[in-house]
């Protein structure tokens, strides 16, 4: 893992006993000595913390106003960006001319500029893609001096708030910035895993003493990517690169929840972002497949790539993710099927190890979301 990037708070995973992986481009800490299981149901109970600092963190200061880079910002995106209000953040797409998804992220507005969090594998082309588009709206501030954290679970709000007692005032979705001992923390009340939780932006000089404080309180334990995938799949939620890519949609991916009305036939700035002649027909018309939630029989996960069939035999997909879902007790996987046999209760067919084995459409998320609205 050489040549392989660390996190600002290598040492700390280290010293807490996480085992280190390679995960876009960075050593991650997978799991820790209670592991993955174990992990997984501590966010469910109580409150875990993640290092996501692999992730890119990026400032877009307005060169005129807001309203204009807003403009400019909807023009890469089929999202309403500006509605979103100051104080709040809303998820967004980056879609290609095709139609497909460039990345998915999260953009908050502050009043003075725009937060755009995005996936680490796909920073480089992201900022690349920012600059080209709005250079001459925009000036981008990479922050590559600050760590990234999130703690997430149902007693996330009240660790938190033995920190940084504001937090208490804020809803799922509100973003806030906040002087404290650690240096300005930039939070946000969301979260990748289904439960209320918070991402937490901190200047990496006070990262590793903010890391300790959290972790020294009743109920916060360091959680490793491991039980990070298994949340998310069991909340439902996309992987970049895996559940959606540069070859699906947002209608293929069911993501036609963050294609606000506005933006939409008929809507008052209708189109005019990157393959809106394929995504708009696809929202009127349906698409050919549809990513799908999937239950399999018995007790065997199938994973991502798994071939899926209809009960003829008949080719229809694959499986993007699957596993086994700590919380539901049984295994659980998202996929693409032939819109046809996208419906909830469809019986299917997965190949797994040259056997046929059954599964069912399934409504996502498969364990129930935790959000404080």
């Amino acid at each position: 893992m050489t040549d392989l990037f660390r996190l600002p708070l290598h040492e700390l995973h280290l010293q807490l006993g996480g085992k280190m992986v390679p995960f876009a481009g960075y050593e991650m800490p997978v799991q820790y000595p209670a592991g993955v299981m174990a992990e997984h149901l501590h966010v469910r109970s109580q409150a875990g913390l993640f290092d996501v600092s692999h992730m890119g963190q990026v400032v877009l200061r307005p060169k005129g106003t807001m309203e204009s880079l807003g403009l400019a910002l909807e023009a890469l995106m089929p999202v309403d960006v500006l509605g979103l209000k100051e104080g709040r953040q809303r998820y967004g797409l980056f879609t290609s001319e095709t139609g497909g998804i460039l990345d998915d992220l999260m953009f908050a507005n502050r009043g003075t500029d725009y937060l755009l969090v995005v996936n680490a594998a796909r920073k480089a082309h992201d900022f690349a893609h920012l600059a080209a588009h709005l250079a001459d709206v925009a000036e981008l501030d990479i922050q590559e001096s600050r760590a990234l954290l999130a703690l997430q679970g149902p007693q996330a709000e009240a660790a938190l708030a033995v920190l940084v007692p504001d937090v208490t005032a804020m809803r799922f979705m509100d973003v806030a910035q906040v002087d404290t001992v650690f240096g300005e923390l930039w939070l946000s009340r969301s979260g990748y895993t289904g439960e209320d939780g918070f991402e937490i932006s901190v200047p990496v000089e006070g990262a590793l003493d903010f890391a300790r404080a959290l972790l020294a309180l009743e109920g916060v334990a360091p959680i490793g990517l491991g039980a990070r995938d298994s949340l998310r799949l069991e909340a439902g939620l996309c992987l970049y690169g895996h559940d959606i890519d540069e070859t699906t949609s947002p209608v293929e991916a069911d993501l036609t929840w963050a294609i606000q009305k506005v933006r939409r036939e008929g809507g008052a700035r209708a189109g005019g972002f990157p393959g809106a002649a394929r995504i708009l027909s696809e929202l009127t018309n349906g698409p050919e497949r549809r990513r799908v939630g999937l239950r399999p029989e018995g007790r065997a996960p199938m994973r991502e790539g798994v071939a899926l069939f209809a009960t003829d035999g008949t080719g229809l997909g694959a499986i993007t993710s699957g596993g086994f879902g700590p919380s539901v007790g049984a295994p659980i996987a998202m996929g693409y099927v032939a819109t046809g046999f996208a419906a909830e209760g469809q019986a299917l067919e997965a190949e797994l190890r040259g056997k046929k084995l059954p599964l069912v459409v399934a409504a996502t998320p498969f364990h129930p979301t935790n959000y404080k609205r």
